[in-house]
């Protein structure tokens, strides 16, 4: 008779995925799913971006609504992105993923069909509540799926997130040639709510819940079963390796154990994925999220070119985002996000030094570089940090915090750019960003950890959770 491997705990889980090494079958449509909802938070961003300036003109809004409709979705996610990862440690990875769907679906009818400025903005409300749950749970859910070989993958993220951008650019070129006119906007937004709709549905269909998270709440017979019908895996539930593992024995991970992310060996990871998180949005919700508003200070006053120059620009984000798995697996995520900070910080200065006085192809060339960068380097890697540093039970949260910090650094991006770029002119705008990679490239510089040359499921431990017993020596 054929014994099968035994799981008694969350290492139990991430040694037989690691050893299966593959992401297959099964498993291959649940991560592909996964991704998909961080397609649908990228693609809900830059619905409003590509129609930002129709929307303006038609509803004749001032400096301070643009901002404020902009900053809205990310000012929201602050506080959902930990909330996120708290429903995801209380009742697991799968249902608030499927109620981001909801949110997402509601928010983009609501704008979609607004008659004023107020409904816009309370449709960009539910896609703030939709996008923050959803980041940081989706994040932590695909760090449990994958392989630990295959942890450079997560990085992945970054080219999905690009490839909606683009894809939303290219329908609301098309429903521009179809004569949309002013209403441009209303299609953008509002084909964010077929992508909800449809991505629900597929969820709730074949998401399985993470064998980590079930293993975690001492429900070791059900973390076996979805270990087969992930990956095929025969695997048996065995006798708990520590008491508090028996079910409902272990307490759940909660805003109050949060602390655990901020001491001992759990204190640099923080810190470091939070600053690159945090200087990777601020820089790219600044900048890269404005690139239709740039596109049309370098190419003239014609929305369409304007869009086809946002597209092009985004073709390099793609790549870099698909690249950065490889650049990432290659020098590690620290020193890829080091290296990618630095290309930033001398093209913002460059561009602020020479913006408006160069030749069409030199202003081209530079936010192409600063795309390519940023996309292939930290862009990613804050949040592929922050899901691989942390133990299964504390994840999620981990994920979250990391979340809502990039989030306000999105905020302080999104709100502060148009403030000072009517205050300062779009030169000398880039010149005070500039600081914001320095400080994400000295951060990286100082802190040496990288989940990619060490393991995450280590012996910290969470407050009122049973400690392990202490290697000798």
């Amino acid at each position: 008779m054929a014994h099968h491997p035994l799981v008694r705990g969350v290492k139990d889980v991430a040694a037989l995925i690691d050893g299966h090494g593959r992401i297959t079958g099964r498993a291959r449509l649940v991560w592909l799913l996964v991704f998909g909802g961080l397609f649908l938070d990228a693609y809900s961003n830059a619905a409003l971006s590509a129609g930002l300036a129709p929307m303006t003109k038609q509803m004749h809004l001032s400096t301070d609504q643009v901002s404020i409709l902009t900053a809205t979705a990310p000012a929201l996610a602050i506080v959902f992105n930990p909330v996120g990862g708290w429903l995801a440690s209380r009742i697991g990875r799968v249902p608030p993923l499927l109620i981001a769907k909801l949110f997402a679906l509601g928010g983009a009818l609501l704008a979609a069909f607004a008659g004023d400025f107020t409904m816009v903005w309370l449709g960009r409300v539910l896609v703030g509540v939709a996008y923050g749950i959803d980041f940081a749970v989706a994040m932590a859910l695909l760090a449990e799926y994958t392989p630990a070989k295959l942890g450079g993958r997560l990085n992945l993220w970054q080219g999905v997130w690009y490839i909606a951008t683009t894809g939303n650019l290219a329908l609301t070129l098309l429903f521009f040639n179809l004569d949309a006119g002013a209403d441009i906007w209303r299609w953008s937004v509002g084909s964010a709510g077929v992508f909800a709709l449809v991505l629900f549905l597929g969820q709730l269909k074949f998401l399985i819940e993470s064998p980590s998270w079930l293993a975690s709440r001492g429900r070791l017979a059900d973390a076996a079963r979805n270990l087969g019908r992930l990956y095929g895996i025969k695997a048996e539930a065995g006798r708990p390796e520590d008491p508090a593992d028996a079910a409902g024995a272990r307490p759940a991970v909660g805003f109050r154990q949060a602390g655990v992310l901020f001491r001992g060996k759990y204190l640099p990871r923080t810190v470091l994925s939070s600053v690159i998180s945090l200087d990777q949005a601020m820089q790219y919700f600044a900048v890269g999220w404005y690139l239709p508003v740039i596109s049309l200070a370098i190419f003239g006053e014609s929305f369409e070119k304007a869009t086809i120059g946002s597209m092009v620009f985004n073709a390099f984000g793609i790549a870099g985002g698909l690249l950065s798995a490889y650049v990432g697996r290659r020098m590690g995520l620290r020193l890829s996000s080091a290296a990618g900070f630095a290309i930033v910080a001398v093209v913002l200065v460059v561009m602020g030094l020479t913006f408006g006085h160069v030749p069409t192809w030199f202003a081209f060339i530079l936010p192409v570089l600063f795309i390519f960068a940023h996309s292939s380097g930290p862009g990613a890697n804050g949040k592929s940090i922050a899901a691989l540093s942390y133990r299964s039970e504390v994840r999620a949260l981990g994920t979250g915090v990391t979340g809502m910090i990039g989030s306000f650094g999105s905020v302080v991006g999104l709100y502060l750019f148009p403030q000072i770029k009517d205050g300062l002119g779009l030169g000398h705008t880039f010149l005070v960003l500039a600081i914001v990679p320095l400080t994400g490239l000295i951060t990286c510089l100082l802190i040496k950890w990288d989940p990619t040359r060490a393991p995450a499921e280590d012996e910290e431990t969470v407050p009122g959770q049973t400690a392990p017993a202490p290697a000798a020596g």
